[in-house]
C-alpha cells in the first residue's frame, strides 16, 4: 500500500494499492463497498433461485397431473421481468452501512450461496409451492369458484388460474423484502426506507400487478378477481414474511448443502524460501500460501533497497552489490 500524492514512483510500482488522496479512510470505504457488492449479488441469487424453483416445479406438476401449466407463457414473461430486471435494480442498489465492517471478512473459498441462503431458498420454495398446489387442487372448493382446469384440452381464462398467478406474484414480491437480509436477520424491514429505488420499484410492481389482473383480460389470460379473492391473495403474500421468521428458527447444520464454493489450488514452486533465505526445492503450496510468500519476498526486496540507499557505499564497491540476494 502506498500514498498516491506523497509516495515515490518506485514505491508506487512496487505497491498493490495506491491511495490517490493519501487518506486511509478510502480503504475503509473500499472494503465497505466491496462487501456491499458481494452481498447484493447474494441477495439477487437467493431471490432468483427461489422464484425459479417454484415456477419450474409448479409448471412440471401442473403439466403432469392437470395436463396444463397453471402459469401461462405471457404470465411467465411478467414474472421474469420482476425476477430479473426489476429485482436486480431493487436488490443491487442497497446503500452500504457500517454494519458491514463489524463482521469477519469472507474467505477466498467461501461458497457464494451459504448454508443460510440455501436454507432460505429451500424453505420458501417449499412453502410457496405448497400454497400454489393447495390453490390448484383445493381452490375451487375452498374459495367457492369454478374449476379452471381445461376441459377437452381447451383452456379458458378463469378466476381459479388467475388467483394462482396472482398469489405467486404477491408471494414473490413479499419474498423480495425477505431477500434484503441473507444472514438470518429477523428484522427484514430495517433500512428499507434508506433505499428509495427498492420501495419505489416494489410499489410500482404491485400497482402494475393489480392492473394486469383487473384489466389484463385475455391479453394476460386473467379474469378480474373480487375483493374477497384479493384479500386471500394478500393474505398468502403476507404470510411469506411470517414464514421467513419460522425459517430463521431452523438451525443451520453442516449436512445442509452449499453451492459455489471455491477450490484450493495447489502449485509446486521450483524453490521455496526456507529459514535464513535457504531454499527448499519441490515444496507444494496452496495458492494463498504462494501469494503470501511472494508478498513477503517483495517486502524483503523493498527493505533491502531502502537499506542499500541508506548505507554508505565503499569507494570500490557498487551500490547494487551491497544489496542482499533475495530469491523472487
Amino acid at each position: 500500500m502506498n500514498a498516491g500524492i506523497q509516495g515515490t514512483d518506485v514505491a508506487k510500482e512496487a505497491s498493490d494499492i495506491i491511495l490517490v488522496d493519501d487518506n486511509f479512510n478510502s480503504i475503509v470505504k473500499a472494503v465497505m463497498w466491496g462487501r456491499n457488492v458481494y452481498d447484493s449479488i447474494a441477495k439477487f441469487l437467493q431471490f432468483q433461485l427461489t422464484v425459479n424453483v417454484v415456477a419450474v416445479f409448479c409448471a412440471f406438476i401442473g403439466a403432469c397431473i392437470v395436463k396444463e401449466s397453471p402459469l401461462r407463457a405471457v404470465q411467465m414473461l411478467w414474472v421474469n421481468l420482476i425476477m430479473d430486471t426489476l429485482a436486480s435494480l431493487a436488490l443491487a442498489t442497497e446503500v452500504p452501512t457500517e454494519e458491514l465492517l463489524t463482521r469477519k471478512p469472507y474467505g477466498r473459498t467461501r461458497p457464494l450461496i451459504s448454508r443460510t441462503m440455501m436454507k432460505n431458498i429451500l424453505g420458501h420454495a417449499i412453502y410457496q409451492l405448497a400454497v400454489m398446489l393447495f390453490i390448484l387442487f383445493a381452490g375451487p372448493t375452498v374459495f367457492d369458484m369454478d374449476d379452471g382446469r381445461p376441459v377437452n384440452n381447451i383452456f379458458k381464462p378463469s378466476e381459479h388460474f388467475t388467483m394462482i398467478f396472482n398469489v405467486f406474484v404477491l408471494m414473490t414480491l413479499f419474498n423480495e423484502i425477505n431477500c434484503r437480509k441473507i444472514h438470518g436477520e429477523k428484522n427484514v424491514f430495517r433500512g428499507i426506507f434508506t433505499n428509495p429505488i427498492f420501495y419505489g420499484i416494489w410499489i410500482v410492481t404491485f400497482v402494475v400487478q393489480i392492473l394486469l389482473v383487473q384489466y389484463g383480460s385475455f391479453a394476460f389470460a386473467c379474469v378480474a378477481l373480487t375483493f374477497d379473492q384479493w384479500m386471500w391473495c394478500l393474505f398468502f403474500g403476507v404470510t411469506v414474511l411470517v414464514w421467513n421468521q419460522i425459517v430463521n428458527l431452523i438451525p443451520v447444520t453442516r449436512h445442509m448443502p452449499k453451492w459455489g464454493s471455491g477450490e484450493v489450488y495447489s502449485q509446486t514452486l521450483p524453490a521455496d524460501l526456507g529459514p535464513e533465505g535457504q531454499s527448499r526445492p519441490g515444496t507444494s503450496l496452496t495458492k494463498g500460501q504462494i501469494l503470501w510468500l511472494r508478498g513477503i519476498t517483495r517486502l524483503q526486496t523493498q527493505i533491502a533497497v531502502v537499506d542499500a540507499f541508506y548505507q554508505p557505499s565503499l569507494p570500490n564497491q557498487p551500490l547494487l552489490n551491497m544489496m542482499p540476494r533475495v530469491p523472487s
